[in-house]
């Protein structure tokens, strides 16, 4: 061992307690200050336990046993996917595999088994049913199998997210006679070091740890610790490392050894939080100390494990899962909000060339995963015909209060009175969890109270989609019908001018006072073709405000006429032209842009034509598309471009988030993408935007075609003062699979206005009174 780390160890065991205790927090602190916001983590769980066969006899263990005392020495494939469908039914992420080493090494009966259904090794079954259960359920498999060969790992990736193995501890003393190791080859410290090793090359993550109590000095607990560092410096492959106490068991050759000493134990979390790396988790599991629970959490834990709802710890049957209400409060208190995650931690899931996910379960992780990596939380998706999950407060806050960081009190302060937010603050504001979470939704609807009063607003208007034929290859859209790449609801059509004038006359007599024009990019169309649209509306409806255009195709009909943009859109305006939608925005960042829709304008091109447009005298719109490939970090920057926009310009009359509905989207049904927002990513764009945009952009819509009408009604709370139009005939949520239909009518609008103790009021496309309001049927 090195000198360094020799003396590194003197210290972690001469510090007091109390004293390392407060480092270890201030590392687990500093590291979530640094970009992992401060919260508790943990797995929603089944525990499969597919054998309790082991070619090991380790003298602690109950879970291995022998084939006299099992039914069958293993789980059958049918009793696999059923503990599986009912942990998927439980809203569980993970399929827990847990089994002893290679016991068809040890036991006849074992290779029997396998044999007669096509199986060499045990490993080869484990692999198959983690297959069905992936394909079948949809569940995260981690596999917790032993010692594995390198090629093993890769044969796992396609199925299992991550793997585990406990490195338990280097010391070869365990090994001779009289300890807990001896008779059990696999546990070899160099052999599961090797092993270890293997799954580093393998670019597996990886979950190990180590076992205290077992007959190890503190010397050599430390030891064990600084080879799991040394691993992970080498690989980088390591998510968390548990520090598990031992529990004597009855029935076992350990039952009357003594546990380690709770100081002991607390000061073994705390020297693993020191000694390892940042990105990497420190675990502690709960049901082993259900009773000291804010004790480990001041030790430096940030992370709990798996938690099952559905079944037992089998590793540990005496011992049952606190319940996770209780965790919640218990996290809350400490000021750390309980956070559900999926079995590979957010760091290892990365972009599409991350190679730390085998292409093959990628989509399936992408499928559970939220913005940050972590677990959607809910199944709710926009535009799906559920409804969103409750009310602002029980995605947020999960019904447990606690403190609230200074750091975020400080940036809503600075919110509230107009300052304009940095990136850093405004990803804080996405990441909050819990009690900072309501806070910030509660600071946002009071902003909204402040500038809009209490009333709801909306605009009679319709959308006529006038082709949806287009040259572009936009990962997410389902509304172009040029190639197969496209959904499959619709027919390519492309409408003559005497529809599109039929449809707006239709509009004005139900009262529409917009009427909102927007189309693919049809090969065809020229600058020429979008002013001939625009005068076949104000020919046959000379009043009607004609909301139309995005600016990518405002940038194409400049294009083909070969003229400047601002030339072109003063053309639009003179023409009778009287705002843009902000559409064609997506993420402003040009590294989503490249993956998404490369093809289209740039971030800088898209801001050039929308500044250009309130130049000559033209209101815009602003949106975000969000929920696909792009991050938080991602968010911040998009809102950041559109307040620096309208600082500079004026223009923008509202922003509009707009959530992935996925259905239908090409890179979604291609494996490539999330399901759109979850819920508390919804509420939270609402909110965080109404605070970022405050003093620049003072009107926040909500999208009732994305969101259901309760879904929009939920975040009126938190600080949107507008429900946008009725918007007959929309059509593009509907191509990419939307549930919540074409068109709302005024009374819809006003229930959910109502719904939350507002009252509803119609205005212009421009924020204008309107003093007569018509209804329609």
């Amino acid at each position: 061992m090195a000198r360094d780390d020799s003396a590194l160890i003197n210290r972690l065991l001469s510090t007091p307690l109390e004293d390392l205790l407060a480092e270890a927090c201030a590392c687990r602190d500093q590291r979530q200050g640094a970009g992992t916001p401060a919260r508790m983590t943990y797995s929603r769980k089944v525990f499969i336990p597919l054998t309790r066969l082991c070619a090991d006899v380790c003298h602690y263990c109950t879970f291995a046993t022998t084939p006299s005392q099992l039914e069958a020495p293993y789980l059958s494939e049918d009793e696999v996917l059923e503990i599986a469908r009912a942990g998927a039914a439980a809203g569980c992420k993970e399929a827990l595999f847990t089994l002893g080493d290679a016991p068809e090494r040890r036991y006849g009966a074992a290779r029997e088994w396998l044999a007669v259904r096509g199986f060499a090794r045990t490993i080869d079954y484990v692999r198959h049913c983690a297959e069905r259960v992936l394909k079948e359920t949809g569940l995260l498999p981690h596999v917790n199998a032993g010692l594995l060969e390198e090629e093993d790992y890769r044969m796992l990736r396609p199925v299992a997210a991550s793997v585990g193995l406990m490195l338990e501890s280097t010391s070869e003393r365990l090994l001779d006679k009289g300890y807990c190791h001896h008779g059990s080859p696999d546990k070899v410290p160099a052999v599961r070091l090797a092993s270890l090793e293997a799954a580093g090359r393998s670019r597996v993550p990886t979950t190990s740890g180590v076992l205290i109590g077992i007959g190890e000095t503190p010397g050599e607990r430390m030891e064990a610790l600084i080879a799991l560092r040394d691993l992970h410096q080498r690989h980088g492959h390591l998510q968390e490392v548990i520090v598990q106490n031992f529990c004597p068991k009855p029935g076992t050759k350990m039952s009357g050894a003594a546990e380690a000493s709770e100081a002991d134990f607390l000061r073994t979390i705390a020297a693993a939080r020191i000694l390892m790396p940042g990105t990497v988790s420190v675990q502690a599991p709960p049901n082993l100390n259900d009773e000291r629970l804010a004790e480990l959490i001041g030790a430096g834990i940030d992370d709990w494990g798996g938690i099952s709802p559905v079944t037992l710890d089998h590793v540990n049957p005496e011992a049952p899962w606190p319940e996770i209400e209780r965790m919640e409060a218990v996290c809350a208190r400490a000021g750390l909000p309980l956070v559900e995650r999926l079995t590979v931690y957010p760091r290892f899931i990365g972009g599409p060339d991350s190679t730390w996910l085998d292409p093959a379960i990628r989509p399936a992780v992408l499928r559970q995963a939220d913005a940050e990596g972590l677990a959607r939380d809910s199944r709710w998706s926009p535009g799906v015909a559920d409804k969103a999950p409750g009310t602002v407060q029980v995605p947020l806050g999960r019904r447990f209060d606690g403190p609230v960081a200074r750091k975020i009190h400080r940036i809503l302060d600075r919110a509230a009175g107009g300052a304009g937010l940095n990136e850093a603050e405004i990803v804080s504001l996405f990441a909050t969890r819990g009690a900072a979470a309501q806070a910030v939704v509660e600071a946002a609807d009071a902003l909204r109270a402040e500038v809009s009063g209490d009333s709801v607003t909306y605009v009679v208007n319709r959308n006529i989609n006038y082709t949806n034929i287009c040259t572009h290859a936009c990962s997410f859209c389902a509304f172009s019908k040029t190639s197969s790449k496209a959904g499959f609801r619709d027919k390519p059509y492309n409408l003559d001018l005497g529809e599109i004038a039929g449809r707006a006359r239709e509009a004005v007599e139900r009262g529409a006072t917009e009427v909102c024009l927007q189309g693919g990019i049809h090969p065809s169309y020229t600058g020429e073709t979008y002013l001939s649209i625009l005068r076949a509306v104000k020919d046959a409806c000379p009043d009607l405000h004609v909301h139309a255009f995005s600016p990518l195709e405002v940038s194409q009909g400049a294009r083909t006429l070969d003229m400047p943009v601002s030339g072109y859109l003063a053309m639009l305006r003179d023409a009778g032209l009287g705002s843009l939608p902000g559409t064609a925005a997506e993420i402003l960042c040009d590294d989503v842009r490249a993956q998404i829709c490369p093809d289209k304008l740039t971030t800088q091109e898209w801001l050039d034509v929308v500044g250009a447009a309130h130049r000559v005298g033209l209101p815009t719109t602003s949106t975000v598309m969000f929920g696909h490939l792009e991050g938080v970090e991602h968010w911040a920057r998009h809102l950041l471009a559109l307040r620096n926009l309208q600082l500079d310009t004026g223009g923008i009359t509202e922003f509009v988030p707009l959530p992935l509905v996925h259905m239908e989207a090409p890179f979604y049904r291609r494996g490539q993408c999330r399901k759109g927002p979850t819920w508390r990513e919804t509420v939270m764009m609402h909110a965080v935007a109404r605070l970022a945009l405050h003093g620049a952009i003072d009107s926040i819509q909500c999208s009732w075609v994305k969101l259901g009408m309760d879904g929009a009604a939920a975040v009126l709370r938190a600080g949107c003062n507008d429900l946008g139009g009725v918007l007959m005939d929309e059509s593009i949520s509907r191509a990419a699979g939307a549930s919540h239909g074409q068109m709302a009518t005024v009374e819809d609008l006003r229930v959910a206005a109502e719904s939350v103790g507002r009252s509803l009021r119609q205005r212009t496309t421009l924020y204008k009174d309107v003093t007569a309001i018509s209804e329609m049927a």
